[in-house]
């Protein structure tokens, strides 16, 4: 499954750490962290997709405190 989300990244490296990390979570086939649109485009497994969701939120958040995204 391949969703887009909306959300608040504050700096272009931080979103690079962020695609990175989110890449290597199991399940994910590929993740594109946009910090010019503030888009997450997410491709993972079907059967799994929102734990995938949560786990790549608190990914992000570890690298950037103030990461959201909109559910």
């Amino acid at each position: 499954m391949q969703k887009k989300f909306k959300i608040e990244v504050d700096c272009a490296n931080c979103a690079a750490k962020i695609e990175a990390a989110v890449k290597k979570i199991p399940g994910v086939n590929n993740a594109s962290v946009s910090f010019m649109t503030q888009k997450m485009l997410l491709d993972a497994d079907d059967a799994r997709f929102d734990a995938i969701v949560k786990e790549a939120a608190k990914t992000a958040k570890k690298i950037e405190p103030d990461f959201e995204i909109e559910l």
